[in-house]
């Protein structure tokens, strides 16, 4: 048992000391977003271990939607975020809670503190419960509402909710201790005045309750055994504590808290990507660029490259930065036996081959994926005019460079070796094509051993190529500079994204559908666009390069 216990983390060790001591009988845990914007690579670790926690322990799994402010909540993001929980893989049943659906269960327990003599109703403005709360180092001082009697209080909570006062006029707070150092303590509210229309109760209600008195109940009502959340909760934990504890649930959950996912570099804060959105920097909260899950998933970010970098990462509770390179590390590591090999021609230019017959074309077997024989292979057309990438050819080639140069010799990728004899240019000194020989005895698998070439430079059959235009992808804030300027805005790299037009792909990708991911060979790995791709557009996003910053250990 010993032994056991070594390799798990905190919060199983304290589940496993609950259910030892017959504190609870069944593991429940939930995540409960606001739907006040989409969620981000953060959420995900939240998703993944609570929802790995129940099922560890063979328990349940809630998704509940803390909706108690009704100002920044859209359906929109109700949805978006059930999109994401599915999409992990977190299996709530298809049954979807929300708070709001508690709000009566709410405002009963609000009475019954009341009647306890544990809450009462403040006419303070903001601004005074502000200044009478005191500070860090100096204690509040009491409302000189506070000692209002148990029926006047029950009186005016009535008529807060029956809109007889203006919103922010009262306010219902719970009467605990103004000189506790926890100032979270100091007489918190649990209530406010807001005539505002809710996504789900629309105007049945003109008083909300507030995020810190309505969680606890929440988690109570449903029998969440172990409420986990992150460490900025670890103050609030006190009050958590005394709501359950006041309105005296027979099993009230207990709450453990963790570090959040900081990752470098990203914009993770809903008012950065709101402002980009509404700005027009990005094309929505799904646009790849971002660390939204919608971005993520648009993107190329499988399900299980976020599990895996979520193991990596580890639950602890201390806070520290990860570097977004083992996000990258965790892709490739996923694509990489999965995604076929295939050849796309990213800045064409035209390569003919002098000797080879016009109205000939002939099919090399290639294989799908070389470290995954299952994958299969697929027949590739070749003929006499090809498309290679521009960068695979150069007039006057430094030392070491291996590629096409005149009178250099290479391997076309699975087919033959060709000779540069000639290119040609524009008015502008630009190389619009390049004039090659083929040898027809170096067909690739025929066994050929005379010569050797050092480059093998991959090509485009240009009869049947399939026209598609690229995304290359970099981070949206700039990594050297730092991500927030002076004045708090972002420091936005203007390189973040490049679209290239007239890329030209191999005959086989005229098959692909909306999220398939592939390997180009030599320049990373992509996905079909979910968004832009039509019938008639074929869009593809870089999802990362081959190349890595991160080691694994």
């Amino acid at each position: 048992m010993a032994d056991e216990n070594i390799s798990k983390n905190f919060i199983e060790q304290a589940i496993d000391e609950d259910l030892a001591e017959g504190k609870y009988s069944k593991v429940v845990t939930r995540f409960p977003p606001e739907p006040n914007g989409y969620l981000h690579i953060g959420h995900a670790k939240s998703i993944i271990l609570n929802y790995g926690i129940a099922k560890e322990y063979g328990g349940k799994f809630n998704f509940r939607f803390d909706d108690t402010n009704p100002t920044k909540e859209k359906t929109e993001y109700v949805q978006s975020i059930i999109d994401d929980i599915k999409w992990l893989g977190a299996d709530f049943g298809d049954e979807v809670l929300f708070a709001s659906n508690y709000f009566d269960e709410m405002y009963e327990a609000a009475v019954k503190l009341i009647k306890k003599g544990k809450a009462y109703v403040c006419d303070l403005t903001a601004d005074e419960i502000r200044e009478y709360r005191g500070t860090l180092t100096e204690p509040g001082k009491n409302s000189p509402y506070r000692d209002r009697s148990i029926e006047e209080n029950l009186e005016l909570f009535e008529k807060m909710k029956n809109g007889e006062f203006e919103d922010g006029s009262r306010v219902l707070r719970a009467k605990i201790d103004m000189t506790s150092p926890n100032i979270n303590m100091r007489d918190p509210i649990l209530y406010r005045v807001a005539r505002m229309t809710h996504h789900n109760t629309g105007d049945a209600w003109c008083i909300y309750p507030m995020y810190d008195f309505a969680h606890p109940i929440e988690d109570a009502i449903e029998g969440i055994s172990h409420s986990l959340c992150t460490l900025e909760f670890e103050d609030h934990r006190p009050l958590y504590e005394w709501v359950v504890n006041e309105l005296e649930y027979p099993q009230p959950p207990r709450q453990i808290e963790f570090a959040k996912l900081y990752l470098t570099n990203v914009v993770t804060g809903k008012r950065y990507i709101k402002k980009l959105v509404d700005d027009g920097i990005v094309d929505g909260w799904d646009d790849p660029r971002l660390v939204t899950l919608s971005a993520l998933r648009r993107r190329g970010f499988t399900p299980e490259s976020i599990k895996k970098f979520m193991e990596l990462v580890g639950i602890s509770k201390s806070q520290s930065s990860v570097d977004y390179a083992m996000l990258e590390y965790c892709i490739r590591d996923d694509l990489k036996p999965k995604a076929n090999r295939m050849m796309a021609v990213l800045d064409p230019i035209k390569l003919i081959i002098d000797n080879y017959p016009e109205d000939k074309t002939e099919y090399f077997e290639i294989e799908n994926n070389q470290e995954n024989e299952e994958l299969g292979t697929r027949q590739v057309s070749f003929s006499r005019e090809l498309y290679i990438d521009r960068e695979d050819f150069m007039e006057i080639p430094p030392k070491k460079y291996f590629r096409l140069f005149p009178g250099n010799e290479v391997r076309l990728k699975g087919a033959y070796f060709v000779k540069c004899v000639d290119f040609k240019k524009d008015e502008d000194g630009k190389i619009t094509e390049i004039h090659c020989t083929y040898d027809p005895e170096t067909r690739s698998g025929s066994g050929f051993e005379g010569r050797k070439v050092k480059g093998t430079i991959h090509w485009v059959d240009a009869k049947n190529a399939v026209t598609a235009e690229v995304r290359l992808y970099e981070n949206i804030v700039d990594e050297e500079k730092g991500k927030l300027n002076e004045d708090g805005t972002l420091n936005l790299n203007p390189n973040s994204l490049t679209v290239l037009k007239d890329c030209k792909l191999e005959a086989a990708f005229k098959d692909a559908k909306k999220g398939d991911s592939f390997q180009f060979i030599r320049h990373g790995y992509f996905c079909v666009d979910s968004k832009d791709t039509t019938d008639d557009r074929l869009v593809f996003n870089r999802i990362v390069s081959l190349k890595s910053s991160y080691k694994p250990n």
